[in-house]
């Protein structure tokens, strides 16, 4: 059996404290692709690229039975709550 959705949310729940996190199994139930948005104040002041490998290492016990990882967003609360009211406004119009 691969890796679960319940695990990889768990493990990243514990490693990185997201205020907001989705992810979700794109392998058809077999654990083998994962696609991820996650918000975490660790993300303060870190480029995408060290955002991506904070996630990545996380999930570095999970990645040897991954084949796919996508990393959708990787954002702080500052730019989710952007986001949001982005989409709400826009939405609204």
């Amino acid at each position: 059996m691969g890796v679960t959705k319940d695990h990889v949310e768990s493990t990243l729940k514990s490693k990185l404290n997201p205020s907001h996190l989705e992810v979700v199994d794109t392998s058809g139930g077999c654990g083998a692709s994962f696609a991820i948005e996650i918000v975490s104040e660790q993300f303060e002041g870190k480029r995408l690229l060290e955002r991506h490998r904070l996630v990545n290492a996380a999930l570095v016990e999970e990645m040897k039975e991954i084949h796919a990882l996508s990393i959708k967003k990787a954002v702080t609360p500052a730019q989710w709550k952007q986001q949001q009211e982005t989409q709400q406004s826009t939405s609204a119009a």
